[in-house]
Parts: structure tokens; sequence; C-alpha cells
């Protein structure tokens, strides 16, 4: 039976650097990725909780269609499709499936099923897809999925998820080591 993977989009394919620019645009900030030390972005703009969600939500549409992809993701993906599955995990709103399959479509990425669950707790669909591997960028979503699923997650290395993790979350800094671990755990040479 074929593995299959769970792999997140945000932060994940697309480059963890993507929001700044827009924020920086927007709130007339000079952030760099260094600078974002946690994954919640409210404490970086001096605006409510609420006027920075109705922001975000006014420009996730604009944001996802123009997502650059993390350098290696197209070329590891592309050369695991035909040994696995992939299945896109994203908290993303299931209202931006026509825009996230059309990013897919311009940057060249095939793929088995997206599924977007507008939630971060992706444990339930990991569970429910039945995936082998999770990739992840989110320290606590990669941590409970390892622990409640039984199984590995690639964490890609970012400012914002810098706690310890469980011997079951692999931290990588790019794709290529996660292509490297990943081959490893395939039995790939």
């Amino acid at each position: 039976m074929r593995k299959r993977f769970g792999i997140d989009i945000d932060g994940t394919v697309t480059r963890p650097d993507t929001l700044i620019p827009y924020l920086n645009k927007a709130f007339q900030l000079n952030l760099t990725l260094k600078d974002i030390t946690q994954y919640d972005l409210t404490p970086y703009v001096d605006v409510s909780k609420e006027d920075f969600a109705k922001w975000f939500l006014e420009n996730e549409p604009v944001i996802y269609a123009e997502s650059p992809i993390a350098e290696g993701a197209r070329d590891a993906l592309h050369e695991w499709l035909d040994a696995v599955d992939l299945y896109f995990i994203s908290a993303r709103h299931s209202r931006l499936h026509s825009i996230t399959e059309e990013w897919f479509t311009q940057n060249e990425i095939r793929y088995n099923h997206i599924e977007l669950i507008g939630s971060h707790d992706k444990v339930e669909t990991a569970k429910q897809l039945k995936v082998d591997l999770f990739f992840e960028d989110k320290h606590d979503n990669a941590v409970a999925i390892a622990k409640e699923c039984g199984i590995p997650v690639i964490l890609f290395n970012t400012p914002y998820n810098q706690e310890p993790i469980p011997n079951e979350v692999i931290r990588v800094n790019d794709w290529a080591e996660a292509r490297k671990w990943v081959n490893n755990w395939l039995g790939v040479k």
C-alpha cells in the first residue's frame, strides 16, 4: 500500500516569510523573518486582534495567490509523487479552494488531494485521511500530530517554532534536508 503524506501549505510549501511584505506595507513596519519569534502575529501590529483578523480576511486571497514557493519544495514533491500520495492539509478556509488550486497549477505542483479545514487543528483530518508522515511549520501542530497520530512529522525550522520537540518531530532547515530524511525513511537511495 502506498504511503500517504500530509502536507501543510503556508510556511511549509510556501516560504515562511510570505506574509511579511504585506504586514510591513499595511502596518508601516520593517519586519524580517528573524523578527517573527511567535506564530501569533498580532503582537507585531498596533491594532486589535479583531482589526487584524478583519485585515487578514480581506487580504488572504491576494496573499495566497501570490505566495512564493519554498525553495526545493517542487522538486521534492515531484520526486515523491510516483511513490506516495500527496494530501495537502491546510488551515485555510474552504472558500479559498479555487485560489489554492490555481496556485498549485501555476507552481506546477501535482497532488492527490487538497483539504482546506479552516482550523489549525489538523489532528482529526490527519487521522481521517490516514497519513503516514506530515510536513508542518507550526510547532504545536507538529507536536500534536506526532503524538496523537503516532507518525513522524517534519518541522520546517523558523524563528517562530523554536520550542522543544519530541523525538517523533524531525526539525529540518529546508526542503533539501526534508528530502534527504524522507528518502532515507522511504528506503530510496
